[in-house]
């Protein structure tokens, strides 16, 4: 009766892995971009170092990842996930574009959203170019901190705080209707 209980039992482990197997999501396929990505779906997708990539009406499921020396032009694009560039050379956002989740370019060069729709945060941290938020509706926060080129932050809809802090120069812009706190460097945007 004993070694019944056992052979039950190693079945009910071996149709518990199996059916664990089998419940494991696919990783998502990541596309990496140089050149041009016009009207397609994506998984993911990645701008490898020092290459140019640019999306234009591109729907992207997962997150762009932007690297060292990279650029990415994304115009009229959906993308559920997250923008990110580190080291980037330029990360442009524009004419209708939407991201669920957030923009982040830290210690870059370059980066801009125009006249498009970030649900989370917009967040531009230690970049050395011009930056830009302009005619955006953002549904989180716009964070632009420590940077050293210039920032124009004009003619959006932020549903949290502006903060700005430690740039050189300070940030300029305006007509922004934010929901929370304008805070800093920002107070008067």
């Amino acid at each position: 009766m004993g070694r019944m209980t056992m052979v039950i039992a190693g079945v009910g482990l071996g149709v518990g892995l199996g059916a664990g197997l089998l419940a494991v999501p696919a990783l998502a396929d990541e596309r990496t971009c140089e050149g041009r990505v016009g009207a397609v779906t994506l998984d993911d997708v990645r701008v490898p170092e020092g290459a140019t990539c640019a999306l234009t009406g591109t729907r992207v499921k997962g997150t762009v990842k932007v690297e060292r020396g990279a650029t990415l032009v994304a115009r009229g694009v959906k993308v559920t996930g997250d923008v990110q560039g580190e080291n980037a050379r330029s990360v442009s956002v524009g004419r209708s574009s939407s991201v669920g989740g957030n923009v982040q370019v830290k210690q870059g060069g370059a980066a801009s959203v125009t006249s498009s729709r970030v649900d989370g945060d917009i967040q531009y941290d230690a970049n050395r170019g011009g930056l830009k938020v302009r005619g955006s509706q953002v549904g989180g926060n716009v964070q632009v901190v420590g940077n050293r080129g210039t920032a124009e932050i004009t003619g959006n809809r932020v549903k949290g705080d502006l903060q700005c802090k430690e740039n050189s120069p300070a940030p300029k812009g305006g007509a922004n209707t934010v929901a929370g706190d304008k805070e800093d460097q920002c107070a008067g945007l």
